[in-house]
């Protein structure tokens, strides 16, 4: 099964974290991640994913503009597919709360089904998606390897059979 991490950074904090994320996806043989960013993207890697997870870093207290227009202006077959977020911040409050709702709105318009995990699976609770503030400390880290790795069993259980 594919996963796709798609991110945009400026500073190479949101890079960084989409790469531990992606490490979190790996919890079986079965699953191939791809991390790309919105400048090298493979169109045929993420239609044939199950699972696309989209981060960026916090500007003015929303998702980038980067981002915002990729996901307004891309020709992706999305529908169908688990999408889930993270985002990055410089400081605490700094919209990180507010730019994955944006990112999680622009996912449910291109028909994709939306997943966190939330509080469901215990904690440490992703709520909405991951957080980071830059890169993270080592919380963050594992949190954002444990959010990669809650969609990429989200996934395994919805698409793979016996999953």
């Amino acid at each position: 099964m594919n996963i796709s991490v798609v991110y945009h950074s400026e500073s190479g904090n949101t890079r960084r974290v989409a790469d531990l994320v992606a490490e979190g996806t790996r919890v079986s043989p079965l699953v191939q991640t791809r991390v790309m960013s919105l400048e090298e993207i493979d169109k045929n890697w993420i239609e044939s994913s199950r699972a696309v997870i989209f981060g960026c870093p916090t500007y003015a207290g929303s998702l980038s503009w980067q981002m915002k227009k990729f996901l307004d202006t891309t020709s992706l077959k999305l529908e169908g597919k688990i999408g889930a977020v993270f985002a990055t911040e410089n400081h605490i409050g700094g919209g990180a709360d507010f730019a994955e709702l944006s990112l999680l709105a622009g996912l449910l318009v291109r028909g994709m089904l939306a997943y966190s995990a939330g509080a469901a699976r215990g904690q440490p609770f992703t709520h909405f998606g991951a957080v980071s503030i830059k890169d993270g400390d080592e919380a963050q880290r594992d949190r954002a390897r444990l959010f990669g790795q809650r969609v990429a069993q989200k996934a395994r259980e919805l698409f793979e059979p016996g999953g």
